[in-house]
C-alpha cells in the first residue's frame, strides 16, 4: 500500500474521498465534483472536475478507468482508457469522459463516475540498435493471430 497526500479542492467540499467499494475492489471510486448537473450528449466529451489533487509518489501513476456500470448501461468510457495521472501533476484530478450511448447522460455532483487505481511505473532506457531479432510473429500486425 503507497500513501497518497489528497488536497481537497474547494469545490470538492463535503464530497467523500475516493474509496474502495469492496475489499477487493481493485479501483477507488471516485465522485464528480460538478456544481451544476452536466448534460453530456451522444458523442461528446467532458473532463469531469473530481475537487482534489493528490501528490503521487515518484515511481507510481493513478490511472483512471470507467465505471462498468456507466460504461454497460450508459455507454459512458474514459476515451484515452486508461487516463494517466503522473507523478509530478499537482493540478485538479479529472476524468475524461466520452458518451457512446445513443441518449444523452446528466452527470450530478456527488455521482460516482470514475475508478482510480493507483500503479508502479517501470521507466524504460531506450537503446537504438542496428536491427531487432526476428520473432514467428514478425511484422504482423492488428488481426495477424486470428480471430
Amino acid at each position: 500500500m503507497i500513501a497518497i497526500p489528497i488536497h481537497i479542492l474547494p469545490h470538492g467540499e463535503g464530497l467523500p474521498l475516493p474509496d474502495y467499494a469492496t475489499p477487493g475492489a481493485a479501483g477507488l471510486d471516485a465522485v464528480a465534483a460538478v456544481t451544476d448537473p452536466y448534460r453530456l450528449a451522444p458523442g461528446d466529451r467532458f473532463a469531469v472536475p473530481l475537487g482534489f489533487a493528490m501528490a503521487i509518489p515518484a515511481g507510481y501513476e493513478v490511472q483512471v478507468r470507467p465505471r462498468s456500470g456507466l460504461a454497460l448501461k450508459h455507454g459512458l468510457t474514459v476515451p484515452n482508457a486508461p487516463g494517466t495521472i503522473d507523478s509530478d501533476y499537482r493540478g485538479e484530478v479529472k476524468a475524461l469522459l466520452v458518451n457512446l450511448g445513443s441518449e444523452a447522460f446528466v452527470i450530478e455532483r456527488g455521482m460516482r463516475i470514475c475508478q482510480l487505481v493507483p500503479a508502479a511505473v517501470t521507466r524504460a532506457a531506450l537503446t537504438p540498435v542496428a536491427s531487432l531479432e526476428d520473432t514467428s510473429r514478425g511484422t504482423g500486425g492488428f488481426g495477424s493471430t486470428g480471430v
